[in-house]
């Protein structure tokens, strides 16, 4: 239990956690298209209140073993993961060897952050 509290594992955890909720507030409307655009803006707001919840949190956590670059890098290499597989499985989307390869770009590039 130990190792999911320590500043390099939490905050990990907390973000998937906080992409999940930003995923469903930046695109979980697109499900309901015929709801009114304000209600679809405020609904989304409502869900990204509880995202900075899990966001702040991990990243003032996370500063104490990342830098802000790679914390950052962290956030986005698991907002990709995490858009995938909303994308396949809630928006019922499919994903191109395009997306796959421009997706492996990225985070190939990320991978260039944690080069010592």
């Amino acid at each position: 239990m130990s190792i999911i509290l320590s500043p390099k594992i939490l905050p990990i955890l907390l973000l998937l956690a906080s992409n999940v909720f930003m995923t469903f507030a930046w695109y979980g409307h697109l499900k309901f298209k015929s709801a009114p655009l304000v209600a679809a803006v405020m609904f989304s707001w409502g869900i990204a209140f509880f995202e900075y919840w899990l966001a702040v949190p991990a990243n003032r956590i996370g500063h104490a073993v990342y830098s802000a670059a790679e914390l950052k890098t962290i956030q986005e290499v698991i907002t990709l993961v995490v858009f995938v597989l909303f994308s396949v499985f809630y928006l019922k989307e499919g994903i191109t060897w395009n997306h796959v390869l421009g997706f492996a770009l990225i985070c190939g590039g990320a991978a260039l952050i944690f080069r010592a």
